[in-house]
């Protein structure tokens, strides 16, 4: 057996892989090779290491060098310098990841990950997804083990409930209390489903998880099988997500072959199998009954409740369904005892939980924090602040489904019934930062567009209450909005919350009564004012050439499409606003900044 002295870690999560981490990682074993160190030295694929800013990224150990934005032509000094003389290339590390003093700083210390706690994410980065060797050598199976061997299916039950955990698609429901209800529901066949089809705009923490981790979901739902007396499975996974389907597929297999799912598992007798099931795209299949009809066969539609999945749910049968991000806790729970995850988090939120951190932030990406973190050190510790010293001025949560929350309460700590309480949800854990240049009444637009075009159309409150709205909202943000609009919305907007049959519909509206609540005066200032103080919608844009800085140099005339900007050489020049196309390239042109927008 040959004795590995270096571990070269490559992300190949989505992220990485689109910037050709692929490529980094043929040359490395090129260059290993060409030196004699392939032996010695393992290329190591892997999952997401959360930081995707700073893709791709590659770490080797096991001094823990932290290489960002690697490139193929970096390859070959990295392997002279580092692999053969042992001098690390500093001049590619990140830059958070090196000392005062020069020396390499420990991945735990560099900031984006202090005040992180990887749980879900703990083999993310660590090992080879596609390796179930490597998913044993970190105690997988263990737990499933455990429990098949040591457990009594209601002794699993009730430490999964007294453990807290709740479910991390965003309802928030106990999942130790679902899995109590399916197992009290007596039937001849049980299914237990795993909601993988994440759909959120800037949402990625359930790809990364089956990603980096797959072997994860597959023990949990294992175990949630035992409990619950089920002996079938099924993953409904997005065909957007082409390499998790892919990890997914081939842990399944591997996990057959090593008799870890199939027929009497650890000789005890008990039998469970699992399926992936792909799912083309439709956000309202992650909803719970619409994604066991399209599992079905069917349209993806939502079926009114009750009876409860629990009762009567896949092909009629009783039926539990978690999302990824929920099943990654089970094993871990199971491991280490309810009381270890219940002293993390908050009264009636324990753990951590996982966010995909977007938008207007220095640090994109995944993150894993306690619940209870406050909203402040996500943004500023860990996601670096706002770029281009931009103030912050909302971060959206929970997806189209959720709400805004403003800089006032930039010091709220994060769990469940905090973000419920000023008028947002935790979602499935997207969380998109804005700065004071976006608009707050177009961010509302946008995610009641994305969630009218999303609706199945089943209820007339979701298809066509949905559909108004927006009507109203693109008639503001165009600078056509009329005095009553407002309370159009409101009373729009709880009308569906109140009348509409699914989870979607209801939750549709919170976009827009959270930026009510809280940006009011951007509504008004749209409306009556016909302006939009962040400068953003161009139907309410004008633009003015300041006279007194004005040095006559035609660039703005020279560039503008509509030919609207007129004057003589080394004289002040003059828009007209009847032509103009508003696009703002005068303003980008205008090197004596003589041009003003508002």
């Amino acid at each position: 057996m040959d004795l590995i002295r270096s571990h070269v870690m490559v992300c190949c999560g989505t992220g990485c892989s689109s910037s050709n981490s692929a490529a980094i990682i043929e040359e490395f074993e090129k260059q290993l090779a060409a030196k004699g160190l392939d032996k010695e030295v393992r290329v190591v694929h892997t999952g997401c290491f959360g930081l995707c800013q700073a893709g791709p990224v590659v770490i080797i150990y096991p001094e823990g060098a932290f290489y960002a934005h690697m490139k193929p032509e970096n390859v070959e000094r990295i392997v002279e310098e580092h692999l053969v003389k042992g001098r690390v290339v500093k001049e590619f590390l990140y830059k958070e990841a090196v000392e005062e003093d020069n020396r390499i700083k420990s991945l735990e210390n560099v900031e984006f990950y202090k005040k992180q706690k990887r749980i879900a994410l703990r083999n993310c980065g660590v090992i080879d997804p596609e390796n179930i060797e490597e998913y044993i050598a970190f105690d997988g199976y263990k737990a499933l083990g455990k429990v098949l061997t040591e457990m009594k299916p209601e002794e699993v039950i009730d430490l999964v409930t007294r453990s807290g955990l709740r479910g991390r698609g965003g309802a928030g429901f106990l999942t130790g209390m679902k899995w109590k209800f399916a197992a009290a529901s007596v039937s001849d066949k049980k299914y237990v489903c795993c909601n993988a089809d994440e759909g959120d705009p800037g949402a990625f923490m359930d790809r990364s998880v089956l990603e980096g981790d797959p072997h994860v979901v597959i023990e949990a739902m294992a175990i949630a099988a035992y409990a619950i007396g089920a002996d079938q499975g099924y993953i409904y996974c997005r065909a957007e997500y082409p390499i998790a389907v892919k990890r997914l597929e081939i842990a399944i297999r591997q996990a057959r072959e090593y008799g870890l799912l199939g027929e009497d598992i650890f000789g005890t007798g008990f039998n469970f199998d699992l399926e992936v099931r792909l799912g083309a795209g439709a956000f309202v299949c992650g909803e719970e009954t619409a994604l066991m009809t399209s599992i079905e066969g069917h349209r993806g539609e939502p079926r009114p409740r009750p009876p409860f999945p629990a009762v009567k749910g896949l092909f009629g049968k009783p039926t539990i369904l978690n999302n990824v991000e929920t099943y990654a806790n089970i094993p871990q729970i199971i491991n280490n005892g309810w009381e270890w995850f219940a002293a993390m988090g908050t009264e009636k939120s324990k753990g951590t939980k996982v966010f995909a951190l977007g938008g207007k932030v220095n640090n994109i990406g995944l993150v894993e924090v306690p619940m209870g973190t406050t909203l402040r050190e996500i943004v500023y510790d860990i996601g670096g602040g706002c770029p281009n010293g931009k103030k912050f001025k909302a971060a959206q949560t929970g997806g189209p489904s959720g709400g805004c929350i403003p800089a006032s309460h930039l010091d709220v700590k994060i769990d469940y019934d905090n973000l419920t309480a000023i008028g947002s949800m935790m979602g499935s854990g997207g969380m998109i930062v804005m700065d004071e240049d976006n608009c707050m009444v177009d961010i509302a637009r946008f995610f009641l567009d994305f969630t009218v075009d999303e609706s199945c159309g089943k209820c007339a409150p979701c298809r066509i209450g949905t559909r108004r709205m927006l009507e109203i909202l693109e008639r503001i943000v165009e600078g056509k909005g009329e005095d009553g609009d407002i309370e159009k919305l409101e009373n729009l907007a709880k009308t569906i919350k109140a009348t509409a049959m699914c989870g979607l519909g209801q939750s549709a509206p919170n976009p827009v009564l959270s930026t009510l609540k809280y940006f009011r005066h951007e509504y008004e200032a749209h409306i009556y004012e016909k302006r939009c103080p962040a400068g953003h919608c161009k139907k309410l844009l004008t633009y003015k050439i300041n006279a007194t800085k004005c040095r006559g140099c035609t660039m703005c005339a020279r560039n503008c499409p509509a030919g609207c900007i007129s004057g003589k050489v080394r004289e002040p020049h003059v828009i007209d606003t009847t032509k103009c196309l508003k696009c703002g390239v005068c303003m980008e042109k205008c090197k004596f900044d003589a041009i003003t927008r508002s």
